[in-house]
């Protein structure tokens, strides 16, 4: 593809701009959604919720920059945008109430160096992950997440108001919004109908005196990352094979929107491609490590946008990660996202934790063969244990602590279940086309 195609110097800075703010609404909601649920989940105050956010946004942009910039180790050199993982948010919540946040880091850190180091290698570990397998963890995560959202949505855990009509009006109100919004909506606004939901729900909270302006009142208007600004990291041998297999997971959906975004841009990937850009994902979960906030992957709703607005050119890219960037020097801007009511939130993640369930149901539908008894097994038993594991936390209760980990976390639980039997019933198969899985093309998957 020639340098041109790739950066359009004759289009107005202008419009690059705006293109650029474009792709930074279209994952805003995600990648300040993240951050609120694992702050709140884990108690932090006010200031410390505000820098999570904060760091989190510039850590985004900077994951961004690795990878479309592009390099001789590093970068994929794709249009693509970074986000924090949704994968990784039960295991952090979990890893923090049981050990402590220093450990969260301490496996996000471990898990960075494993894609980098074996970035070369992930193309024969993606065999352990085939569509039966990615499709079945990628429901169990929607799954597992789908509580949080609706204890959210009646206002907050352990709140006294919990469940009032009041919250629930608010919640249920704003979910009916964002339907209503890609019902009747298209293109651009349909992309952002989680954000503008998140906004028309708080200003109406706001009428209710749900609103607290305390956090952005006293955030401050400039803050410099500090790395390790929660603590120097720590590492638990549990804590860190779950971030690895969330990574892995990670990897394994980014494959494929990286080779769909090839397709669209007419550019055939090869393998050395693919380690560029794992290792740039790689390098983008250490920083998010030492600065303390997420481990990092890449977002498939701006492949969408990219489509839609035809535009496919890096610099647009560029723009948006700068802006990213720039926003979380402003801790003042970061502190709105904490002005959400819970019952806005809640009513925002039920869409969005579902539509997490609803692609796993999809990656399954469209490149599973269900005619074998086999993979439906294997669906059946990973799902059954991952979401009974959820609904039932104490079932490992009476095994050493260093297990409880791994075995308490639904995620684990289900994604080791779907590997193991598809191991058992279809094991490694060739690199595409495993026993099972339906020959699906790179168009297909755009």
């Amino acid at each position: 593809m020639s340098r041109e195609r790739i950066f359009d110097r004759h289009r107005h800075p202008a419009k690059t701009f705006s293109l650029g703010l474009q792709h930074v609404l279209a994952m805003y909601a995600g990648a300040v959604i993240v951050p609120l649920i694992v702050g709140t989940a884990l108690e932090f105050t006010s200031s410390e919720l505000t820098y999570l956010i904060a760091i989190d946004l510039l850590a985004c942009g900077l994951a961004t920059l690795l990878q479309v910039w592009g390099g001789k180790y590093f970068g994929i050199g794709l249009p693509v945008m970074l986000g924090c993982a949704f994968q990784a948010v039960a295991p952090m919540i979990l890893i923090g109430k049981n050990f402590g946040v220093s450990y969260i880091y301490g496996a996000i850190i471990a898990s960075g160096l494993f894609v980098m180091i074996f970035g070369g290698f992930f193309s024969k570990l993606i065999r352990f992950f085939p569509p039966v397998v990615t499709g079945s963890v990628v429901t169990i995560i929607g799954l597992t997440l789908i509580p949080t959202a609706l204890n959210d949505l009646g206002g907050g855990q352990n709140e006294p108001d919990f469940g009032s009509i009041l919250n629930l009006c608010i919640g249920f109100g704003v979910l009916i919004f964002i339907i209503l919004m890609n019902r009747f909506t298209k293109g651009f606004l349909q992309s952002i109908s989680i954000l503008l939901g998140l906004v028309v729900g708080t200003i109406v909270a706001s009428f209710f005196g749900k609103v607290d302006l305390t956090p952005m009142l006293e955030a401050s208007w400039f803050r410099a990352p500090e790395p390790f600004h929660f603590g120097t990291p720590k590492f638990n041998i549990s804590a860190v094979l779950t971030m690895i297999l969330v990574a892995i997971v990670s990897i394994a959906e980014s494959t494929g929107v990286f080779m769909a975004l090839g397709k669209i841009l007419d550019k055939d990937l090869n393998s050395k491609d693919l380690a560029r850009g794992y290792r740039a994902e790689g390098l983008a979960i250490v920083i998010g490590g030492i600065f303390n906030s997420f481990p990092y992957t890449t977002y498939s709703q701006n492949v969408g946008l990219l489509q839609m607005s035809r535009v496919k050119t890096r610099d647009v890219i560029a723009v948006a990660g700068g802006l990213l960037i720039i926003i979380g020097f402003v801790p003042k801007i970061a502190a709105t996202a904490q002005m959400i009511p819970h019952s806005v939130l809640g009513g925002a993640t039920v869409a969005l934790f579902g539509m997490v369930v609803s692609s796993g149901i999809r990656m399954l539908a469209e490149q599973v063969d269900f005619n074998r008894y086999e993979n439906l097994l294997i669906i059946a038993c990973s799902v059954g244990m991952g979401l009974g594991v959820t609904v039932v936390p104490d079932l490992f209760a009476q095994l050493p602590e260093e297990a409880g980990i791994l075995l308490n976390n639904g995620i684990v639980v289900g994604s080791f279940t779907a590997i193991f039997m598809n191991l058992i019933f279809n094991g490694l198969g060739p690199a595409k086309g495993t026993p099972g899985t339906k020959s699906t093309t790179n168009e297909e998957v755009a």
